[in-house]
């Protein structure tokens, strides 16, 4: 029989977090979100979770505690049986906020068995785990999903061949023209790992700047004359601007170009080549810290390691399943293709608490407002910025979830529609709040959790379900409202 370690006995757990100081991150945005006062330095991401690498610190009824060190203890109560029995003594996700002013490295992350591979491959060869040449961290995969808070830029997978081609046409330069050979050779995934390869390696050639200075006066030159392809255009020079001499610069040419509006989500496979440009979102995530870099970067880039990982096969942008419910369709969550993780979005007001049923751990993050959140018979209020973490406790993993109503008639909540998001910043009602819900696939309990804005004037951000797709019609007992319509389109991918 397990034993609970001191302070895991609460039903839920206010966490202190870690923030990440990236070169590339906002010196203002993320510090709006956690009232606190710029520092002058860039904060590009607030870390919740248990990654070993910055876990959450929980605050117990014995002192702040790690939240790894928490779960490592007693898994059954903290993660549920379910979950651990899947996964280990360890929360399967990590939930951030990140704040970009400046591009990320154009990067991939590994599929779980490369992840395993490399990760002892690296500990065989003895690479330090703070060595600048280390490329596996930890031994997990890590999809991704991103949420935006407010417009959000990003590339993400490859354009097809032909469109590659078109977007090229009326370039020069020998790296344009060694790209655009390939692709006319091959427009395949075959091709495009070809026409990629030629841009990764001419990081390594002398005459590189003077081959990215050729390429980008031909970008200018079409600019000048009114482009087909402004976006990507511009996308070029601005890259080129942040990271001189880099061919990553060129080789978003190759890539899908995307904006998301607030509200909007996009989901990130393992093996998908992507970066984020600019803009606030949540992101959630398979709990690793693995990342294969392409470019856009002055860290090292593991060439070997990168193209055994990257997925060349074209494709648009990937959208995650939306489902939205509650009496005003205020709770929208978004639902990968993967086990590890899903995400909420709800607006709260005071006229209607709104209870969201225990499946699995549960992160919950307030991003405007004031929420209260309740579990078992414990209450707690958080202002905008502040998370807690709700775990499952122990025994009640195998039990139904059960949730009650969000409107009158309806005898099970259970959210089966689905259809696009909404702006957050437009709530159909007026919130007095909202939040953010992070969750893991797991044990069910009969556990009711609810939040509830302390006062009004606020949002914030709720919670992650299990990432089960609900395909066909409502099981039976649920609302008369609750219907299902097809999947929102796809994020829009500019030229």
């Amino acid at each position: 029989m397990a034993t609970t370690t001191p302070g895991t006995a609460a039903a839920i757990l206010p966490l202190a977090n870690t923030v990440q100081h990236y070169d590339w991150g906002s010196r203002t945005r993320l510090h709006e979100l956690l009232g606190d006062a710029p520092d002058g330095r860039p904060a590009a991401e607030l870390w919740l979770g248990a990654h070993p690498s910055a876990p959450s610190r929980a605050r117990t009824r014995d002192g702040d505690v790690a939240l790894d060190a928490l779960i490592r203890a007693d898994p059954g109560y903290m993660l549920g049986r379910r979950v651990s029995d899947e996964y280990g003594p360890r929360l399967p996700y990590l939930l951030k906020v990140l704040a970009a002013d400046r591009a990320l490295s154009l990067q991939v992350h590994p599929k779980p068995h490369l992840a395993r591979a490399g990760f002892n491959r690296e500990n065989r060869l003895g690479i330090a785990a703070d060595s600048p040449t280390r490329s596996f961290h930890d031994d997990q995969h890590k999809p991704e999903m991103i949420v935006a808070l407010s417009p959000f830029d990003a590339l993400a997978g490859f354009r097809p061949g032909r469109a590659a081609l078109a977007v090229l046409d009326g370039l020069a330069g020998p790296l344009v023209d060694s790209v655009r050979a390939e692709l006319t050779r091959d427009r395949s995934a075959r091709g495009i790992r070809a026409a990629f390869g030629h841009l990764i390696a001419a990081r390594a050639d002398a005459a590189c700047p003077d081959l990215i200075a050729e390429t980008l006066a031909s970008v200018r030159a079409r600019v000048a004359t009114g482009s087909p392809y402004a976006q990507a255009d511009a996308t070029v020079l601005r890259l080129a601007d942040e990271h001189p001499d880099d061919p990553g610069a060129i080789a978003s040419l190759l890539l899908n170009r995307v904006t998301l509006a607030p509200g909007e989500a996009l989901f990130l496979a393992a093996g998908e080549i992507h970066a984020y440009l600019s803009g606030v979102g949540v992101e959630i995530m398979a709990s690793s810290d693995n990342v294969l870099r392409a470019g856009l970067t002055s860290k090292h880039v593991d060439v070997p390691a990168l193209f055994e990982a990257a997925s060349f096969d074209p494709h648009p942008p990937r959208v995650p399943q939306t489902e939205s419910a509650g009496s005003r369709g205020q709770v929208h969550t978004f639902r990968p293709p993967v086990r590890e993780f899903a995400l909420t979005l709800v607006d709260v007001d005071a006229a209607e608490a709104l209870d969201v049923a225990a499946s699995g751990p549960r992160t919950v993050l307030c991003l405007d407002g004031e929420i209260t959140v309740a579990a078992a018979a414990e209450r707690v209020t958080l202002a905008r910025g502040r998370p807690c973490s709700s775990p499952t406790r122990r025994g009640r993993s195998r039990s139904r979830a059960t949730a009650r109503p969000s409107w009158p008639g309806c005898r099970r909540a259970r959210p089966f529609c689905a259809g696009p998001c909404r702006d957050p910043r437009a709530p159909v009602a007026p919130a007095a709040a909202r939040a953010a819900l992070a969750g893991a696939r797991g044990g069910r309990s009969r556990r009711r959790r609810r939040a509830r804005p302390a006062s009004s004037g606020g949002r914030a951000l709720p919670r992650a379900r299990p990432p089960r797709a609900r395909t066909g019609r409502p099981a039976s007992g649920a609302c008369r409202r609750t219907r299902r319509r097809a999947a929102p389109p796809p994020s829009r991918a500019a030229p």
